[in-house]
């Protein structure tokens, strides 16, 4: 599978938005691969984190955040599970999922309910490996501030909307991959 033609195929007529994903998306994998390279012991699989890594946030060309220069027509909270849609069209279901359980350290059904999000009632937490070493590559990372790395201190703050259970979650993934 070939990550930049899908993002191309979706893309068209939006270099710069094209441009600011991939520079989002190739930190991400970066690190991703880092944490791969540094934890031999929990067997990645580095095809797939670099793939998936590059792919998590191609939903966000069908969101309204112009911000970040998107100018479609969904909340950007919907952006993990337009990109799972996607990828499942492409037939990459293991790649929806990593899309779909990505925001924040994932969205439990009871936030999604009570925050009423415009998402599926349903759990979208990271369950494998991968999925989890990817979420947490992500908070280092924004669309707004592409040259910056966050630290870890500026990486929890970021996740205070998504309440203390998420900035628990990152903290034990920064014990096991930091």
């Amino acid at each position: 599978m070939d990550p930049l033609r899908i993002i191309e195929k979706y893309y068209v007529g939006q270099p710069e938005l094209q441009q600011l994903l991939l520079r989002h998306s190739t930190a991400v994998a970066e690190r991703a691969l880092r944490i791969a390279d540094a934890h031999p012991e929990l067997c990645l699989d580095k095809d797939f984190l670099w793939e998936a890594a590059m792919l998590h946030d191609i939903g966000i060309v069908r969101t309204n955040a112009p911000s970040i220069l998107c100018t479609g027509n969904e909340p950007y909270i919907c952006h993990g599970f337009i990109g799972a849609e996607m990828m499942r069209s492409e037939g990459y279901e293991r790649h929806a999922l990593v899309c779909e359980r990505h925001t924040g350290t994932g969205l439990t059904l009871e936030q999604i309910i009570s925050n009423r999000w415009p998402l599926p009632h349903r759990d979208m937490q990271p369950v494998s490996m991968e999925e989890k070493v990817i979420c947490y590559a992500d908070k280092f990372y924004s669309k707004t501030r592409l040259d910056h790395e966050k630290s870890v201190e500026e990486a929890r703050k970021s996740l205070l909307k998504f309440g203390e259970a998420g900035i628990e979650k990152f903290d034990r993934w920064n014990k096991l991959f930091g």
